[in-house]
């Protein structure tokens, strides 16, 4: 059955590959290798299924070097735009940094002339008080005089009545005498009390202009307080908007983190008494905007403490890093599909020196599924750093460590693709884009 079957294969096979025969001579015999039909046959389904592996081979190398080549020009796309978001970042932050230095000098400008004015309309109201302390002595003197002047009058015509009635006791020329003598007294009396009150007539006037200048003067100090209280209050403005900005971009609420900060710092004494001192007084419209710049001034201060704090810097401060992938959705390196990556990638030479954001106390420091070796910062205000894919650790759990105390070295050790510094911001457990952070440090700071 099994003859009969490969005869009939054979003589169908036959009539496309018909037998060949192969001689070999040599130089004592001649012989020949059969081909038969099945044998060609065989061959040539061998040779057929070689040429199709190596096309589809071909196919898909060239495919997988097309893709690469893909991938590759769109990575190169992506990091020109991240270079050029980065350049962006970069001259905006300077032209913040050029604004918060103007401002302060501007600040620095108008506090020295709210001093200097300050000074002189103090001492402005001490000269008005004393000339009106003059003209009061002066207006009493006039008064004085002009009593003593009449009361002299009243005694001159008094003392003439008296001659006039006693005119039998004495003689003509007697009286004449005594009148005459009496006169010449009053007269010199009353040219001294009119001198007097000349001379205090003049003072009064000379103390009335002085008191119309410095009136003049008082008015415009007045307008030149309301100049600088102006720009004092636009200087805290300009100030305190960035302030605000870059922490509610943190995700943090700013009077929350004002009230944090004001508990732990909280040591008073001495004293209780306003801003500006009132004697008991209600607040003039000057002392009211002078409290509220100096509240503002407090304000900012709170705010440099909680910044200081915070972790508003640069993990690699050297500078010697490239980003390498950014917060947010992004494909798994590994080939994992779609993930949320909750920080951001810094690349760099392997032991690159990393450092602590933000003053706090060291929380975890060791080996994390994922993360490699990995230290964890729990800092005020319920915010934590995390620092991954190190090299070596240089801290322990417990430990305080401050800003800029270096933490441990760049490395990839855990799921990682190459040498890099996987960088995490946590606000309340929630993690938040660290860029927001570090952009923020070199915008305002």
């Amino acid at each position: 059955m099994l003859t009969r079957l490969a005869y009939r294969i054979n003589a169908t096979l036959d009539r496309y590959l018909p037998e060949q025969r192969l001689f070999l001579k040599s130089d004592t015999a001649t012989r020949f290798i059969r081909l038969r039909p099945a044998t060609q046959a065989i061959a040539l389904a061998g040779g057929g299924l070689l040429v199709a592996w190596t096309f589809i081979a071909t196919s898909i190398l060239l495919m997988d070097s097309i893709s690469a080549g893909s991938d590759r020009d769109q990575s190169l796309r992506q990091q020109a735009l991240f270079e050029e978001r980065l350049t962006m970042l970069s001259n905006d932050r300077d032209r913040r940094a050029e604004e918060a230095v103007n401002a302060q000098d501007r600040f620095n400008l108008a506090l020295a002339e709210v001093s200097d004015m300050q000074a002189r309309l103090l001492a402005s109201e001490d000269r008005r008080k004393e000339l009106e302390t003059g003209i009061d002595v002066i207006q009493n003197t006039l008064r004085r005089t002009i009593k003593e002047r009449d009361e002299a009058r009243a005694a001159t015509e008094k003392a003439r009545s008296e001659l006039a009635s006693a005119g039998g006791t004495h003689t003509e020329a007697g009286r004449a005498r005594d009148a005459l003598a009496t006169l010449d007294i009053m007269s010199g009396a009353l040219g001294d009390t009119a001198k007097q009150r000349d001379e205090m007539a003049r003072v009064a006037e000379a103390a009335r202009d002085e008191t119309a200048a410095i009136t003049r003067s008082k008015e415009e100090l007045e307008l030149r307080n309301d100049a600088i209280f102006a720009r004092l209050e636009e200087a805290v403005t300009v100030s305190m908007g960035p302030l605000d900005k870059m922490f509610r971009a943190a995700g943090m609420s700013p009077d929350d983190l004002l009230k944090q900060v004001k508990r732990g710092y909280s040591g008073q004494g001495g004293p209780l008494m306003p801003f500006v001192s009132t004697k008991g007084t209600t607040l003039s419209p000057d002392e009211q905007r002078a409290n509220a710049i100096l509240q503002g001034l407090d304000r900012m201060n709170l705010y440099r403490l909680a910044a200081v704090k915070s972790p508003f810097a640069n993990p690699i401060p050297s500078g010697n890093y490239r980003f390498t992938s950014g917060f947010g959705y992004r494909r798994d390196p590994k080939g994992a599909g779609t993930r949320m990556h909750a920080g951001l990638d810094f690349a760099g030479p392997y032991g690159t020196p990393i450092r602590a954001t933000a003053d706090g106390v060291v929380v975890h420091a060791g080996w994390s599924n994922g993360y490699g070796r990995m230290v964890k910062i729990r800092h005020d205000f319920g915010l934590e750093t995390l620092y991954g894919h190190m090299s070596q650790i240089r801290v322990s759990v417990g430990q305080r460590v401050s800003r800029g105390d270096r933490i441990g070295d760049m490395g990839n050790s855990g799921r990682s693709t190459g040498t890099h510094l996987h960088y995490e911001v946590h606000v309340g457990g929630r993690p938040v884009n660290p860029m927001t952070f570090i952009k923020a440090a070199s915008d305002v700071f």
